[in-house]
């Protein structure tokens, strides 16, 4: 595992005039904490997780024991969540919905994949990139593309009335800022996902948001939708962090709406991809895909809302026509200037290390530490 400090603080320039909520591994176990104006406070007595202090909705750090000034070299972060359900949205960006109709169309077979790019972004890129989802305009170029022989139920979901909301990763087994971030070993088309993360309490109500990296096995989806589980769902392969930034008078929604995301890879083999995506372009309104999200579903624990990304990169690593793939080694960091920099290294879900603390063990180790009679 990568160790954050040797990384940097992960945190963005601004950090200690914001408000930021996480989770740290304070030698007895995860703790809730708060980063205040740079303060460091434990707040496990006054909330023994992140859903309990996010549920009680007061982020003052009252009650919270101070450990002086947050040392990031003295910290081991975690992923800034716990019971949260992880739900994530696809298709929210014309570009990814292009790629993710050349998936299907190649049925996972990359070397077909520059062809039909090609061909998809003459017929109908300007038009995705400018049509607004659920309009009558949008229904009229689902009928034209219908009637060419090139619908999918990937645009169904780019440019209908309905998002796609999944569940990505089980409660507690997101990996956080510095942790190996895991591909499954029989995959050969892969690639990141960087996506801004919104943390929405259990009335529904976005309270911050962080960095995700939510990976996807292009092989594995294109071969088939009904692989989604198995291309998104494997051990360590949702990475969260480092922090959750609250909504306060130095950052808003606004600010998600407006973030230019960066997106580097760098591999073992001196291999080089730099990226940037803007949220301006989201098909979707944030507060349309939480709005969607809750429309027929009760979160109480809350939840943590990938909103999807831009990013489906096709440069060429190893031979003309070949596209992006991971290797074991790549070093991936998603970084805003408000949120700053989530970094992990990629490895395959067997070589992850394995995820053992499940919800019965993650409240043994509560109950060990006297914290379940807290609020």
């Amino acid at each position: 595992m990568l160790q954050p400090a040797q990384f940097g603080l992960g945190l963005p320039d601004d950090w200690e005039q914001g408000a930021f909520l996480g989770r740290a591994d304070l030698a007895e176990g995860p703790s809730p904490i708060l980063i205040l104006r740079g303060e460091l406070l434990d707040m496990s007595r006054v909330a023994p997780t992140v859903s309990a202090l996010v549920e009680a909705g007061d982020f003052s750090g009252r009650g919270g024991a101070s450990l002086g000034p947050f040392d990031p070299a003295a910290v081991r972060l975690l992923s800034p969540v716990d019971l949260q359900c992880i739900k994530a949205c696809g298709v929210t960006f014309a570009l990814s919905a292009i790629e993710r109709v050349i998936e299907e169309r190649a049925r996972g077979d990359w070397s077909l994949a520059a062809a039909i790019r090609e061909r998809l972004e003459a017929r109908i890129g300007g038009q995705i990139r400018s049509v607004v989802p659920g309009t009558a305009e949008a229904a009229a170029l689902k009928s034209a593309l219908i009637e060419d022989g090139l619908w999918s139920q990937y645009l169904e979901v780019a440019i209908g009335p309905d998002a796609e909301v999944f569940t990505k990763s089980p409660v507690l087994s997101t990996v956080g800022h510095g942790a190996d971030i895991g591909i499954r070993s029989d995959s050969m088309w892969n690639n990141p996902e960087p996506e801004i993360v919104l943390l929405v309490d259990g009335a529904g109500q976005a309270v911050g948001a962080t960095l995700g990296n939510d990976v996807n096995l292009r092989d594995f989806e294109g071969r088939s939708a009904l692989l989604l589980g198995k291309a998104k769902d494997n051990n360590a392969s949702c990475a969260i962090g480092p922090l959750v930034r609250l909504f306060d008078e130095t950052f808003s929604l606004a600010d998600v709406r407006q973030a230019e995301v960066r997106l580097t890879i760098r591999g073992e083999d001196g291999f080089l991809l730099n990226g940037v995506s803007n949220m301006a372009e989201i098909s979707r309104d944030p507060a349309e895909l939480v709005r969607q999200t809750l429309s027929e579903h009760q979160y109480p624990d809350g939840f943590a809302l990938f909103l999807g990304t831009l990013f489906a990169p096709v440069q060429d690593r190893d031979e003309a026509g070949r596209g992006f793939t991971h290797k074991v080694g790549d070093i991936v960091a998603i970084e805003t200037d408000k949120l700053g920099r989530l970094e992990n290294r990629v490895v395959t879900s067997r070589d992850a290390p394995p995820w053992r603390i499940g919800i019965g063990a993650f409240f043994a180790n509560l109950q060990r530490r006297g914290l379940l009679g807290t609020a």
